[in-house]
């Protein structure tokens, strides 16, 4: 964990949790990794039409509480994010948090399969090109652009 990290809870089920969890072993990585690496992953997805499954996610209720860290360049596009969630499906997520969780169950609904190749894929380029601030830092960039 680096030290400018955002502390966050996103809140999962638990099927999601456990699986978050064997993402996270399957690259040996962490699970804030993954969160950030989901989030990345369906951000322009939701950020450009949403997903039919959204106004669902919102309400959903997710009883286990998951601490993360995330790079601060990405934890500063949550409130966008609550607001284009709530543009999209007309439910509005309680908090950052409750977007972002709402995000990562997206994900998380995709093939494991699909999902465990992703995180392979990604974590097997050059580490600099997919270390989250990095990442980050030019998501935040073309964002603002």
């Amino acid at each position: 964990m680096e030290s400018d990290e955002v502390m966050l809870a996103v809140r999962l089920t638990t099927a999601d949790r456990t699986l978050l969890r064997r993402l996270a072993h399957g690259h040996r990585g962490d699970v804030s990794e993954v969160v950030a690496d989901a989030l990345l992953d369906v951000l322009p997805a939701v950020l450009t039409g949403g997903t039919p499954q959204l106004a669902d996610e919102l309400r959903r209720f997710a009883p286990c509480a998951v601490t993360v860290w995330l790079p601060p360049e990405l934890a500063e596009l949550l409130p966008a994010l609550v607001d284009r969630m709530t543009d999209l499906s007309g439910v509005r997520p309680a908090s950052p948090c409750a977007a972002l969780g709402a995000a990562v169950r997206l994900w998380l609904r995709q093939d494991p399969a699909l999902l465990m190749a992703g995180l392979r894929t990604l974590h097997g380029a050059d580490a600099r090109s997919h270390h989250p601030h990095y990442v980050a830092h030019h998501v935040a960039h073309r964002a603002a652009a």
